[in-house]
């Protein structure tokens, strides 16, 4: 797969400050139950800053919303995303990374993922909103995926289903890892 630009730190910074005010949290009380910095969290709202894909996790933990909600621009109607194009975010602990493709609405509770791992660091996650489910299929490579506890080897094709509220990992067996994964949110 190509290289893909990072997440644009404009709809980000737009996305924290909306659904922090929408949550009624100050700063200082967000970046307390994300775990993260004050002034980091403030740079992001500002709109600089290069976040990690857990950064955003825990700010989208912390304020009840999806990650999906913090990085996925406006749509419009018809939406085509060019292989390479959508924005990704990258992991502090391994080399993964996360590309949205499109998040659920009001009516569809579910985003739409490519992720890439390498060999490499374990890729851990922390659990996502009570009910979450993820799903993943893998296009290319080997990947280990699933609960922290017990992970599956999965090839080309291979799907797996797993709690997402609960600890789970990736980790990428091949050069060249990557995989479809869909979240279901409750």
């Amino acid at each position: 797969m190509k290289r893909t630009p990072e997440p644009p730190i404009a709809v980000i910074a737009a996305a924290l400050k909306r659904e922090r005010e929408r949550a009624g949290l100050s700063l200082a009380e967000l970046a307390r139950r994300a775990g993260v910095a004050k002034s980091t969290l403030s740079q992001l709202e500002a709109g600089s800053g290069n976040p990690s894909v857990e950064t955003l996790w825990s700010l989208g933990n912390a304020l009840d919303v999806p990650l999906s909600r913090l990085i996925e621009p406006p749509a419009p109607k018809v939406r085509v995303i060019r292989a390479g194009e959508n924005p990704r975010v990258t992991s502090e602990q391994a080399f993964y990374s996360g590309s949205l493709l499109t998040a659920g609405d009001g009516r569809a509770r579910r985003d739409v993922y490519i992720i890439e791992s390498e060999p490499g660091a374990v890729r851990r996650a922390e659990p996502h909103l009570p009910g979450t489910v993820e799903h993943a299929i893998v296009a290319a490579g080997r990947v280990r995926i699933g609960p922290a506890d017990e992970p599956v080897e999965l090839h080309p094709g291979d799907y797996v289903s797993y709690p997402g509220d609960a600890p789970h990992v990736y980790e990428g067996l091949e050069p060249g890892s990557w995989a479809v994964l869909i979240m279901e949110h409750p």
